[in-house]
């Protein structure tokens, strides 16, 4: 189904799954240390690659939906609704970092943008959309 047929996810929707999935991988990432001794370098490459990790599972194997988007009911769909394949995904976990500079201005995008698109979604071509309609 075209995206046109979705109600986009708004702004508060997003930022609320987002917080909701910071929790959980701040959880992940506190049993991670517990267990293994990291420094700087190794225990931000471990984050990072639990974040992918973590995405790209969500994402592709159920159904665009981390539990935060699952608990708004929002999902990540591609143009014409279908889920997002693991390049996507990567593509669209690295557009995150690209999203955070300057101001995280590249999330805020969404707020003025006809499709509700942030700088990630435009990269990896995909659309935040309610699952309940």
């Amino acid at each position: 189904m075209p995206y046109e047929y979705y109600q986009f996810a708004s702004f508060g929707e997003r930022f609320a799954a987002i917080f909701i999935d910071g929790i959980v991988l701040v959880f992940i990432y506190i049993i991670i240390a517990i267990f293994l001794p990291t420094g700087d370098h190794l225990g931000n490459a471990i984050s990072f690659g639990v974040g992918i990790l973590y995405n790209w599972y969500f994402w592709t194997e159920k159904d665009g939906q981390t539990p935060g988007k699952s608990a708004m009911k929002i999902k990540v769909v591609k143009a014409d609704g279908s889920p997002i394949n693991n390049f996507d995904a990567l593509v669209r976990y690295l557009g995150y970092t690209i999203s955070s500079f300057i101001f995280c201005l590249g999330y805020l995008w969404m707020l003025w943008d006809e499709d509700k698109q942030t700088w990630h979604d435009k990269m990896a071509r995909t659309y935040v959309v309610k699952v309940d309609q």
